[in-house]
């Protein structure tokens, strides 16, 4: 198991490439990438988008076939004036190029990857593949782009998590706790985050990119979905328990669900459903957190140490996400 790989920190000035890792720009979420780009350039940074972010680049539910993605991103990887990439949107395609990704580049300079929804895949495949920290965290489209829909204290605390979290060798320490987020079994938990959208995980591991099981032991689990039903969720959590990943695990966020339909009959909250997989296990569960589709998106910088308390409502990052220094 690759040992723990920090990217450099971001300085001000430094180029922010936007990469249409999975699904291309859709007409109607040009208005979006707009804003994205003017929320991380107001983090203090230059953006440039790739070639493939256009609205006129299509390639079935994409911009171009899996060959010719990959390729980009790693030119992206490669370039040493390019010191972040923030995937453009999500989508139902990472899965089809992770054996083409260019580890020994991410080896080689370990630049912050960011991303949800189907770059779940992309950040636990380059996690799993070179130890290095990768972003879940938001996109540029339905991720930064929506930034504006906050109020300006929201808008603002956002700006600061993200800016600190990409430039400062330093623990984020607590994140703010969202009024929403509940408490589904009591206790604390502290490990390495590792998780994201819970069905590309699930895929993951029948690929050779799979987390080696010891990446889960006494890790905290986050996870998120969308687009699906409860029936289908139930299923996969259950993949995970007989796989042993819960055992493995010393505690478990879920995010915010965003369009999953309830199955019928069964049960009526996503809380029960969870539960019942969990079983006894004496696992702290904290409920409904800011993580995934129904954003904006906390940052979960995979293979940092978090602390979680249940009882209390609170998650915090106990160690840095990126490094300073040399590059």
């Amino acid at each position: 198991m690759a040992p723990l790989l920090r990217p450099k920190a971001l300085r001000k000035g430094d180029v922010v490439a936007v990469v249409a890792a999975s699904s291309g720009l859709e007409e109607e979420a040009a208005p979006l990438l707009e804003r994205g780009v003017q929320e991380i350039e107001g983090l203090g940074f230059e953006v440039r988008a790739s070639p493939l972010v256009a609205v006129d680049r299509r390639w079935w539910w994409a911009s171009a076939p899996p060959d010719e993605t990959a390729e980009e991103l790693n030119r992206h990887l490669r370039d040493p004036e390019i010191r972040a990439v923030v995937a453009l949107t999500g989508g139902r395609f990472t899965l089809s190029y992770l054996d083409l990704l260019d580890v020994d580049a991410v080896r080689a300079d370990p630049k912050p990857v960011l991303g949800f929804s189907d770059i779940s895949a992309l950040l636990l495949a380059l996690h799993a593949r070179t130890g290095v920290v990768a972003f879940h965290a938001e996109i540029v489209t339905h991720g930064f782009g929506e930034w504006a829909e906050q109020d300006d204290a929201r808008r603002a605390q956002l700006a600061d998590l993200y800016r600190r979290l990409l430039t400062e060798d330093a623990p984020l320490g607590d994140l703010p706790t969202g009024a929403a987020w509940e408490t589904w079994r009591s206790g604390k938990a502290e490990g390495p985050l590792i998780g994201g959208m819970l069905n590309r995980l699930v895929r993951l591991q029948a690929t050779p990119s799979a987390l080696a099981p010891e990446r889960f032991d006494g890790a905290i689990l986050f996870w998120e979905e969308a687009f699906t039903s409860t029936s289908g969720l139930w299923n996969d959590l259950h993949v995970l328990r007989q796989a042993g990943v819960l055992d493995r695990i010393s505690g478990m966020i879920v995010g915010r669900p965003f369009d999953v339909e309830t199955t019928t009959p069964g049960p009526d909250t996503l809380r029960e459903l969870v539960m019942e997989v969990v079983g006894d296990r004496d696992l702290p569960v904290l409920g409904d957190v800011d993580v995934g589709h129904e954003g904006p998106n906390l940052p979960m910088p995979l293979g940092v140490r978090a602390a979680l308390d249940a009882d209390a409502l609170t998650l915090s990052l106990r160690e840095p996400a990126v490094t300073t220094g040399e590059r």
